[in-house]
């Protein structure tokens, strides 16, 4: 991404909420290592005006972000990357992903996406996100 905030896809039809859409954008950038600790991210105002939102919503995402440990946020330095190693799961997180992973591939059996193809793509999608 490099500082590119343009290659975040946000889907205004979708059901899901705009703000959760930049958060799984960003949070999977961020866990690429597209962004160093210390790195800024554009400003709220700069995110808004490229992906065509409210500015309100960015700004929600980024305080999500701040609160999972990824963003340092402070008022007129911006949001900055914050050095976040290896966390550990919480017994609720690794079940709630579970759950979700469960739908995610039912759905994706359900659209005829065949077995293996669901195997490769979570490998590749591991290797790509850093920690295999």
């Amino acid at each position: 991404m490099a500082n590119n905030p343009r290659t975040l896809r946000i889907d205004l039809a979708s059901p899901r909420p705009v703000y959760e859409q930049i958060v799984s954008g960003l949070r999977a950038v961020l866990v690429a290592g597209e962004f160093e600790p210390g790195d800024q991210l554009p400003t709220v105002r700069q995110l808004a005006v490229d992906l065509g939102v409210h500015h309100n919503t960015v700004a929600e995402s980024y305080r999500v972000l701040a609160e999972e440990g990824w963003l340092d946020l402070r008022r007129g330095r911006g949001a900055v990357v914050l050095d976040r190693r290896d966390p550990r799961p919480t017994t609720e997180a690794k079940q709630g992903f579970g759950r979700r992973l469960e739908e995610l591939v039912a759905k994706a059996i359900t659209d005829g996406v065949p077995r293996s193809a669901l195997a490769d793509q979570m490998a590749a999608l591991a290797k790509k996100l850093g920690k295999t």
